[in-house]
């Protein structure tokens, strides 16, 4: 009788376990991420960082990035003058506008996000000419804890292509 009493105390704490296993699995999958939805919003962050270039509202630029961005440009060859005048602006220079065209993003947490792809940099130089700047970025994405929208984190740029 002892035996039988031993094995019906180690089936019932088997069965009490895998009912706890199964409640974990089913609270996971209510957690699940929404990819398309979080897709979406780095989708409106890169259009409104774009639209901000475009519509020379720079001052506006920092609602689309952490406190603490780091961001690295290419800094040689055809950007070396677009870097300089950009510093120090003379004649007709203009920051014209930003394209994005991202490869591929992926969504790492529900809080990261790494976005990687190509951009065209538009500017007027000094003297009037329209200049078209190509390179290849991985950005690093975080979402904001205050209001959930995906801000730029890091990024690094530079002159290579992608094929």
């Amino acid at each position: 009788m002892k035996k039988l009493t031993l094995v019906f105390l180690v089936l019932s704490l088997i069965s009490c376990n895998e009912k706890t296993n199964k409640e974990d699995a089913v609270s996971v999958n209510e957690n699940e991420i929404d990819i398309a939805a979080e897709l979406r919003s780095i989708e409106e962050t890169r259009a409104g960082f774009q639209l901000a270039i475009k519509e020379n509202r720079f001052g506006d630029l920092k609602n689309y990035s952490t406190k603490d961005v780091k961001s690295l440009t290419p800094d040689c060859g055809i950007w070396e003058p677009f870097k300089s005048i950009r510093k120090n602006p003379t004649g007709k220079f203009h920051y014209d506008s930003l394209v994005m065209r991202p490869k591929e993003t992926i969504i790492v947490s529900d809080s990261v996000a790494y976005d990687f792809g190509t951009s065209s940099t538009y500017y007027t130089n000094a003297k009037g000419e329209q200049i078209e700047l190509t390179a290849t970025f991985l950005a690093i994405l975080k979402k904001d804890k205050s209001d959930g929208t995906w801000k730029l984190h890091r990024e690094v740029a530079n002159t290579r292509d992608l094929e």
